[in-house]
């Protein structure tokens, strides 16, 4: 007797859920996909505790008739795709037609349909049809689900708590709208407005429904082009800093992706912008023919695989490292604290009214060109003095800055070791005695693999005794009387280096280490000829504002901070 069955297909749309339907915010994930497919442009959510009780999705999509309705509940039944060549050229989010059949098979639905005079109305539960019968006649979908996962108890006891749920579910159609933004998006839970966006196509404008005006006045627009990618976007300044990944957003034609090429380009362009364990706030749309992208790898249709993904590194790498450099700014020590009451309080188009009652115009509009600033190169700073030994005091007729003199000299030593690092050719000092530098077996072993890197940037050395090296000469930019701790440092970066070697970002950790050790440090006080010296060295600077790690290296009090904080002004 055969003990291979072919399974029924019930069990295996819960199998099948399995993969597709994880928590609440899956199953809101597939409903409002397909009713962006369906050409919605008004799609609201509506949940009963973060959905464990019900969730509820309403478009005004183009709508099915009674025949596709009751097709849309079968397994692999969809209206993407219709031939093996289709697979090649998806521009849909959904196209597999697992989704409504695997969360009907675990849930109980209740489908509201209509795409012309009739609507059909289907209540489905556990994969079995109760009832079919008219509805009214409005164009659209609107689709109810209750009872998650009533059948499958392993998968019940894995769902969060309602505020859990909830959270995942805002995060979801947070990035929906942005990918989306021509298309209007709701969230309400128990009957409470969580958010909601107007569908005006503007991006800017969307961030700013979103996430509120600290965030949406602190974007730069991207776009670039190459041979096969186009990219469009904002990113955030360098002042604007998550402790999480989760406002890095990336999307490819439109569909939210996870990739972690694209997530190391945009963290490598900042990567001397930002200290480590901060993450930029990124809205990038990627778009590329079709045919490039594989997103049929996994069933949450996030993770995808990209054609000639060192092009679209380098064009997303590029773009956005120019549009900092562009852009920088002398950070303002005081913010404005009742713009941030609005932060959720968009009123007509380009405005807001602060609690003051002050009419004032935030411009959605994408900016043409960035300009690259030369703010602090403009600047005539009169050194006033030294404040706990660490911040240099300064002013003139706009108001006062003050100078974190560790980042300052940073910012100096870490652009002039880039830059001799950068030369082909390399002025060497011959060492009357050799500077000897003892390490361990494996660290000699991996010095051995890449000791060229050594070699390329102007030392010469030769093996001296058990796991020991000898440095005979070295690069004439070396600080004096601090060679043989910068020997020791970069020896230390060559021996951990792992994978392929870059070059370029080898040079910048040299830089950046010998920058940080070679610094004048906290609470070591200077002298006001110290301090004008590096005030001149620090205008000679490509970027004078911020130091290799991302710190600010000035901030302003401006006059008008100034008396505000002195009850001068009191508006």
């Amino acid at each position: 007797m055969s003990i291979i069955k072919v399974m029924s297909e019930n069990l295996a749309n819960k199998i099948a859920a399995g993969e597709v339907v994880e928590k609440c915010a899956s199953v809101v994930k597939e409903l409002v996909e397909n009713s962006i497919d369906a050409k919605a442009k008004n799609i609201k959510v509506n949940l009963l505790k973060g959905g464990l009780d019900e969730i509820t999705v309403i478009d005004d999509g183009i709508g099915m008739d009674e025949e596709d309705a009751l097709l849309a509940f079968q397994r692999h039944a969809t209206s993407k795709i219709y031939k093996d060549d289709d697979l090649f050229f998806i521009d849909t989010l959904g196209f597999r037609g697992e989704a409504l059949p695997s969360i009907a098979s675990v849930s109980e639905v209740i489908l509201d349909t209509c795409s012309k005079d009739i609507g059909t109305n289907i209540h489905v539960k556990g994969g079995n049809l109760i009832n079919k019968s008219l509805s009214d006649a409005r164009i659209g979908t609107k689709i109810t689900i209750t009872n998650l996962f009533y059948n499958t108890p392993a998968r019940l006891k894995y769902l969060k708590s309602d505020t859990t749920e909830l959270a995942n579910t805002t995060s979801f159609l947070e990035k929906e709208a942005l990918a989306k933004p021509e298309i209007s998006f709701s969230l309400t839970n128990n009957g409470k407005e969580i958010f909601k966006t107007s569908g005006s196509g503007n991006l800017l404008k969307t961030i700013h429904e979103i996430f509120g005006l600290n965030t949406s006045s602190k974007m730069l627009a991207i776009h670039a082009l190459s041979d096969d990618f186009e990219i469009d976007g904002y990113i955030c300044k360098p002042e604007l800093l998550k402790s999480s990944k989760n406002q890095m957003i990336t999307f490819i034609n439109g569909r939210v992706v996870k990739n972690f090429d694209i997530n190391r380009a945009i963290n490598d362009a900042y990567y001397t912008y930002k200290p480590d364990g901060k993450y930029p706030v990124v809205i990038i749309n990627i778009y590329v023919d079709p045919t490039l992208v594989d997103v049929n790898i996994h069933p949450t249709k996030q993770d995808v695989k990209i054609s000639k993904i060192n092009d679209l590194y380098n064009l997303i790498y590029e773009t956005i490292k120019e549009a900092l450099y562009n852009s920088l700014l002398i950070p303002d020590a005081i913010k404005d604290e009742d713009k941030e009451k609005i932060k959720n309080s968009f009123i007509p188009i380009n405005n807001y009214v602060d609690v003051k009652g002050e009419q004032t115009t935030f411009d959605f509009a994408t900016p043409e060109e960035p300009v690259k600033n030369e703010e602090f190169k403009s600047l005539i700073l009169h050194p006033v003095g030294l404040c706990l030994g660490t911040y240099i005091v300064c002013d003139n007729e706009d108001g006062i800055y003050l100078l974190d003199q560790h980042a300052a000299q940073e910012r100096v030593n870490y652009e002039n070791y880039l830059n001799n690092l950068k030369k082909e050719q390399v002025n060497i000092i011959d060492l009357l005695i050799p500077i000897n530098i003892e390490l361990s077996q494996s660290e000699y072993l991996k010095f051995k693999i890449y000791h060229e890197v050594f070699e390329n940037i102007g030392f010469k050395w030769e093996e001296f005794g058990i796991n020991t090296i000898a440095v005979k000469s070295h690069p004439f930019w070396l600080k004096t009387g601090y060679e043989e701790v910068s020997i020791r440092k970069i020896i230390d970066l060559i021996i951990n280096l792992e994978g392929n070697f870059d070059p370029i970002k080898f040079r910048e950790n040299v830089a950046i280490t010998l920058a940080c050790k070679m610094a004048i440090k906290a609470n070591e006080h200077i002298s006001m000829l110290e301090i004008e010296g590096l005030l001149n060295n620090l205008m000679t600077c490509d970027n004078p504002y911020n130091c290799p790690h991302g710190r600010p290296t000035i901030i302003k009090f401006s006059i008008y901070d100034l008396e505000k904080m002195f009850k001068r002004a009191m508006n």
